[in-house]
């Protein structure tokens, strides 16, 4: 991990930020994390899956629910793959894989 000071987020860009304390996750995503994500960014993403799991009803034992959060992640955090699922309120707790 950078030392504090020289951190920089991929996701904000914001110089000197704290990084995530510790990794999130116990593989390459949650090294990347810690790497890369500073700790503001972080605690918006998890405001943001709150609002997934709500908005979806997910249940986060089905690997497709993991799997939706996770693409969700990389797009949010690090502009990443698919864009990110809207929250549709005509929708609420109605997902279909």
């Amino acid at each position: 991990m950078p030392p504090t000071g020289s951190f920089q987020c991929v996701r904000c860009s914001k110089p000197d930020r704290e990084p995530i304390s510790r990794p999130p996750f116990p593989n390459e995503l949650g090294r990347r994390l810690v790497s890369e994500i500073c700790s503001e960014c972080w605690e918006e993403w998890k405001q943001r899956q709150m609002l997934l799991i709500n908005h979806y009803g997910l249940n986060v034992r089905d690997p497709r629910a993991r799997e939706f959060l996770v693409t969700n992640l990389s797009a949010f955090l690090f502009a990443e793959g698919e864009d990110q699922a809207e929250i549709d309120t005509s929708q609420e707790g109605n997902v279909d894989w």
